[in-house]
């Protein structure tokens, strides 16, 4: 794993950013996020982990999908608006059309109890790969203004929100990431403070 930013790679082209994005799009089954952080962390090395948990905090309260958010900001992040429409087009592009394949499929072949056990499948597969993507970045925490026992509290906050008082998402976003934000903001003062010219 590069945490180093100043050892970090870059692509060399808007095709380059095209391609990657395509190819991480195609291992993304149930969801590109679990597949995300160790192509563009470990093979790629264009994040360190902590640059990689930045920009996908950002793209789960922006709207739409996180992994096309995640895709647009890495591809602006190199190239600019022309970047961020390669890395997105390579997303959605070739997943489109198996997509649109499939679900031609599905509709003729939907009642066969095969196909609806082996969806069933993909689902727990899918849920799988999320929580260890995230087991694996809880170590990004170490490096956060907010550390780990206070972001741990938020997400149980979330958790118990959402999933046990079944209180709206939207809600719970806004209370608990303004407070977040705040309390974020309160850690980082002395230090922005600290490297102000006297």
């Amino acid at each position: 794993m590069i945490d180093d930013p100043h050892s970090l790679a870059q692509p060399s082209s808007k095709k380059e950013l095209f391609i990657a994005f395509t190819l991480l799009a195609l291992q993304g089954f149930g969801g590109v996020l679990a597949v995300a952080q160790r192509v563009l962390c470990e093979q790629k090395r264009w994040l360190t982990r902590e640059q990689f948990v930045e920009i996908l905090a950002v793209a789960q309260i922006l709207p739409g999908p996180n992994v096309c958010n995640v895709a647009l900001m890495i591809g602006d992040r190199f190239f600019g608006w022309r970047g961020a429409s390669a890395a997105l087009a390579g997303m959605m592009a070739v997943p489109l059309v198996i997509v649109l394949s499939l679900t031609a499929l599905y509709v003729q072949f939907s009642m066969n109890p095969a196909v609806s056990g082996a969806l069933r499948g993909m689902g727990a597969v899918s849920a799988g790969l999320i929580v260890g993507t995230g087991l694996k970045l809880v170590g990004a925490l170490r490096a956060n203004p907010m550390q780990a026992p206070v972001s741990g509290a938020f997400l149980v906050a979330a958790f118990a929100a959402v999933a046990l008082l079944r209180w709206p998402l939207v809600w719970v976003i806004l209370t608990l990431g303004v407070m977040a934000c705040g309390h974020a903001w309160m850690r980082l003062k002395p230090r922005m403070a600290a490297l102000e010219p006297p």
